[in-house]
């Protein structure tokens, strides 16, 4: 008996023992870095208590001792430890490459990355926070397949060209950006303030319709924590840029020796019989570029959050200085402000907000255009000094006999004196963001309501000095102010509706449905006055100005226009194995006449996990492997509004009582069948991984098909007037591109040991750009420009990329007179050749070389891209490195200029001097030859491979830091754009003007600067 009442005593004190409950507190951290981590899941195994880790990465919890704590986080291995009682329990955590329940944001939804169909990729904070870019466009370069960035100049604030899978239309090709739902635009936010980075390169964007045809980037927006003390943390860096590269040119004493040469070799007296008193002479580049330019970047964050409510709010300063100009010519200042609020108003009602105020001041100068401040650095002669002996700007001549190395013509001037004479401020407010509300009706069916909205106000001034640089095209007889102001609208208003439901456990379906309304308005007032006071920028307004002119000084434009929209999506997956999507979106949209109004999309993107088959077997190499495709058609309406009325924009002179009025005609032909362009998109693709999720595979074969693509200026008879004045062809649907390729990423991600981490990846796109159709009546259409005077030496055409450059093919120089002898006759070029001179191909072989010999002389378009990067962790060192490489565009070299006496760059040093010298550069001489016209002599591989960013950082140990209540204190340098390894002469190989049919053209890009930096990042 005694022995029964022992065992039963055992048992109940044993069962005490075990269900009492003791609390049990801690720190959750990362291994390598120490740093906490916030929002870490903590729960009790088979159990019902759970919490999360603060944002200083601490948690309390009441657990039965003898249970098992649990502590996971996306991203990271899981770790699981047994209570023994109460006390602290602290865990670190160890990131892990294992993402496939990552969620992705897809659109009006999300979906785990494994159930994804389409081809979508994602840039984490991670990337963000290593490249530091001064514009958020930059952190995609090299980072996603398929995905190619160019910028248009170097200057501060510059415009950048985000192109997904090609370029596919003539027109605007840049994809939809969404920041947290509203339209907006990258450079507009602060990379700090960014979670993630979406971008949808296939069908998968077919649900936003007509405006998805040239992709979609999707940007997610940190927020606030529940459960969370607020938080600070301050981010900030300084630097100095530089510029990366300068053109070999000519110093003073070779450029007279060429000069001596070339007048020679033309039977005129040589200009400079003394060449040894004239030195390097003045390197204008020198003059120009500046160095140590300064760059400065702050943000401050505050984010937390209780139960109900969470919140993070943030401001953030740019200031960046021009390589050339100055901070009072170049210049660019940017301000952001953002609040996002989200507030659980109910268990079934949440709602949330996130607005953005932005503004930014700039000035800036004249560049990458004929008689920009690089073109005159470039063509100015090193003979000549900055200023004359009176200390004032040197007056550069347009020609003289008696003045050597005057001939100059009237373009070029005195490129300091066009710095020092330009005046202009550019100003931007815009508040953009978004209000919206998730309810939840039943159990799995959530409506959601949100209205997007920007409005911006935009002025700018710009003051035109009374000037004369010696009978130049840039003097001005008079003072000038133009100013000009625009203030521009829009709102999004979504509607939709998602519900999630399964039947037996393995059909799993979503379905989601909605409405959106899009409008969008603005107005501009353009507005010039005369006759400045006191010729200066500090009276340069239109109220004080004095003069008056005989021409129209005011104009202006208004537009509005709207979308009525329609979308409906199912997704389905069996046992998340075979995944199916379809997707129907209907548009109306008042860019378009009665004929065409409505638009609507389809799409279909299917997936097989092959890994959830039974036939699979588990293996440690080959753990996921996924098949999918996709096919959709998608619209866009990029482009101007009303081409489908007849609108007074023409110019005309009529008679009222004897006397002379101007007044309007009709402009633009109208066209009122105009239609969508339509994108219609096939990807097949497959994502493999191995290594338990170490390394990742992901490849996808496409073909974008772009039809009905917009061709202005349609030839019709000139008796409808489109001739006159102001007037202007038609704007039909008469072409189609075709864009196919091939592109893959591999990504590894490990640790080694508890403290090394590594995570290096690869991509490349292949892409082969083809015009399949230009229905205009000439069968192309050209654009773009080279020299003065010439022909239009790019082109839209069928069989060829777009864009390509269109000229004629040589076949090195002429080595004596038996050679053009036996040559068809160049004449009809421009000049008889002589020796030295290039020699052209006779390309349609019918022993006559004319403008029938023109053809396909290079493409601006890549053949490839790659991307290379590097991150590697030990301990509180931290490194990282992104590399980009473009590989078969070609770049033409129009920044010299072909006046007698400009100056030259020095691969003319080894011009052609007498037979045998040399096989690629003609003589010199002042003499008639055809030299000059557009060939591919001009067109040049731009292909390069360039070191975008360098960082290395250290965390110090958050043990010392935490002391004085910092819980992150990082500290780094690095380098942006540190060197491009290239083959092209030019300033940058990677430039591009923007526009798809002269985006190769080269006047002096304005080179992106070389930035080095250091910086720290703070949390407390």
């Amino acid at each position: 008996m005694k022995s029964k009442l022992l065992l039963i005593t055992f048992i109940l004190i044993s069962s005490f023992c075990f269900a009492q409950e003791v609390e049990v507190k801690g720190t959750v951290s990362e291994v390598g870095t120490g740093l906490t981590i916030p929002g870490v899941n903590v729960i009790v195994k088979n159990g019902t208590a759970s919490t999360v880790t603060d944002m200083d990465g601490n948690y309390i919890i009441n657990a039965p001792v003898g249970s098992t704590l649990s502590f996971s986080f996306i991203g990271y291995e899981t770790v699981e430890q047994t209570v023994t009682g109460a006390g602290v329990i602290s865990v670190s955590l160890k990131e892990t490459s294992q993402t496939l329940d990552e969620v992705v944001v897809i659109g009006y939804g999300t979906q785990r990355k494994k159930e994804v169909t389409g081809a979508v990729s994602v840039v984490g904070a991670k990337t963000l926070e290593d490249m530091n870019p001064v514009k958020v466009e930059q952190a995609l370069q090299g980072t996603v397949s398929g995905v190619n960035v160019t910028t248009q100049s170097g200057k501060p604030g510059a415009a950048l060209d985000v192109r997904i899978r090609g370029i596919a239309t003539n027109g605007d090709n840049a994809p939809l950006v969404l920041i947290d739902g509203y339209i907006g635009s990258l450079s507009d936010i602060n990379a700090n303030d960014i979670e993630n980075i979406t971008v949808l390169k296939d069908a998968q964007a077919a649900i936003y319709g007509t405006s998805g045809a040239n992709g979609v980037i999707l940007v997610t927006t940190k927020k606030g924590r529940k459960n969370s003390k607020a938080t600070f943390s301050y981010n900030a860096y300084t630097g100095f840029q530089e510029t990366t590269r300068k053109l070999p040119l000519l110093n003073a004493s070779e450029y007279a020796l060429l000069l001596n040469e070339k007048y020679a070799n033309g039977g005129q007296p040589i200009p400079f019989p003394n060449v040894s008193n004239l030195g390097e002479g003045t390197n204008w580049q020198d003059e120009v570029f500046d160095s140590g330019v300064p760059i400065i970047n702050h943000d401050l964050s505050v984010s937390g959050g209780g139960e109900k409510v969470t919140y993070r709010v943030s401001g953030s300063h740019l200031d960046q200085e021009g390589i050339i100009g100055g901070s009072d010519k170049s210049h660019f200042e940017r301000n952001t402000a953002r609040v996002s609020l989200n507030a659980d108003v109910t268990d079934k009602l949440k709602i949330n907000t996130n607005v953005i105020f932005l503004t930014t001041d700039s000035q800036g100068f004249n560049e990458n255009a004929l008689g920009s401040v690089l073109f005159n650095a470039i063509n100015t002669p090193s003979i000549y000094s900055p200023y004359d002996a009176n200390g004032d700007f040197t007056v550069l001549p347009t020609g003289s006999s008696t003045i050597p190395g005057s001939n100059l013509g009237n373009e070029i001037i005195n490129p300091l004196a066009q710095i020092a004479n330009t005046y202009n401020d550019y100003n931007l407010k815009k508040l953009s963001g978004t209000f919206g509300a998730d309810y939840e009706l039943i159990k799995n069916l959530t409506v959601t309501g949100r209205v997007g909205f920007n409005t911006q106000n935009r002025d700018e001034r710009i003051f035109n000095k009374q000037i004369s640089y010696g009978g130049k095209v840039f003097d001005n007889v008079r003072s000038s102010v133009n100013q000009n102001a625009f203030d521009d609208n829009d709102y999004t208003f979504d509607a939709f509706a998602n519900y999630k439901f399964d039947i037996n456990d393995a059909h799993n379906f979503t379905a989601t449905v909605g409405t959106t309304v899009f409008k969008t308005w603005g107005k501009g007032l353009y507005a010039t006055g005369f006759d400045v006071p006191n010729n200066s920028w500090e009276f340069a307004d239109i109220s004080l100005t004095t003069g008056f002119a005989d021409n129209k000084t005011v104009s202006s434009y208004s537009y509005d226009d709207r979308r009525l929209s329609y979308f409906g999506r199912i997704q389905y997956d069996y046992k998340g194995r075979y995944l199916l999507s379809g997707m129907l979106r209907r548009d109306s949209s008042t860019k378009f006449g009665a004929n065409n109004r409505v638009g609507y999309f389809p799409s279909v993107t299917g997936g097989w996990v092959l890994s959830e088959e039974s036939f699979f077997k588990e293996n440690n190499i080959l753990n996921f492997a996924k098949i999918r495709a996709s096919y959709g058609v998608l619209g866009s309406d990029r482009f101007d509004s009303n081409l489908y009325l007849g609108l007074l924009s023409g110019e005309a002179t009529y008679i009222f009582d004897g006397a002379l009025v101007n007044g309007f005609a009709i402009g633009a032909l109208p066209n009122p069948d105009l239609k969508w362009e339509e994108a219609r998109k096939f990807d097949l693709g497959l994502d493999l991984n191995f290594f338990n999720d170490k390394l990742e595979f992901v490849a996808d074969y496409f073909k974008d098909t772009r039809a009905n693509l917009l061709i202005p200026n349609i030839p019709v008879s000139g008796i409808v007037g489109t001739y006159a004045p102001g007037g202007q062809n038609p704007t039909l649907n008469a072409g189609d591109v075709e864009n196919k390729g091939f592109e893959f990423s591999l990504t590894y991600n490990d640790y080694i040991g508890d403290d090394f981490h590594i995570k290096a990846s690869y991509n490349a796109t292949f892409i082969k750009n083809t015009v399949t159709s230009v229905n205009n009546g000439t069968g192309f259409f050209a654009g773009g420009e080279f020299g003065v005077g010439q022909p239009q030496p790019t082109r839209m055409e069928v069989g060829h990329p777009m864009g390509y450059f269109y000229g004629y093919v040589t076949d090195g120089i002429f080595q004596n007179a038996e050679e053009v002898a036996a040559h068809p006759d160049q004449s009809a070029l421009g000049a008889a050749a002589q020796p030295g001179d290039i020699r052209f191909v006779d390309v349609n072989g019918d022993g006559v070389l004319n403008a029938d010999d023109r053809t396909e002389i290079g493409d601006p378009i890549p053949n490839a891209t790659m991307g290379f990067n590097l991150q590697l962790d030990y301990k509180g060192f931290d490194f990282a490195t992104y590399w980009f490489a473009s590989i078969g565009n070609d770049m033409v070299r129009n920044y010299e200029r072909n006046l007698t006496d400009v100056n030259r760059m020095s691969y003319t040093l080894d011009r052609w001097t007498g037979e045998g010298t040399s096989n690629s550069v003609p003589r010199a001489t002042t003499a008639a030859t055809s030299n000059n016209i557009f060939s591919d002599f001009f067109v040049e591989d731009a292909s390069y491979l360039r070191i975008q960013n360098v960082q290395l950082g250290y965390t110090i140990n958050p043990d010392f830091t935490e002391k004085a209540g910092i819980t992150k204190l990082r500290i780094y340098a690095g380098v942006n754009n540190l060197y491009t390894f290239t083959k092209y002469r030019g300033f940058d190989p990677g430039a591009s003007s923007g526009a798809p049919l002269s985006s190769g053209i080269d006047f002096g890009f304005y080179p992106v600067p070389r930035t080095y930096l250091i910086g720290l990042n703070l949390n407390f």
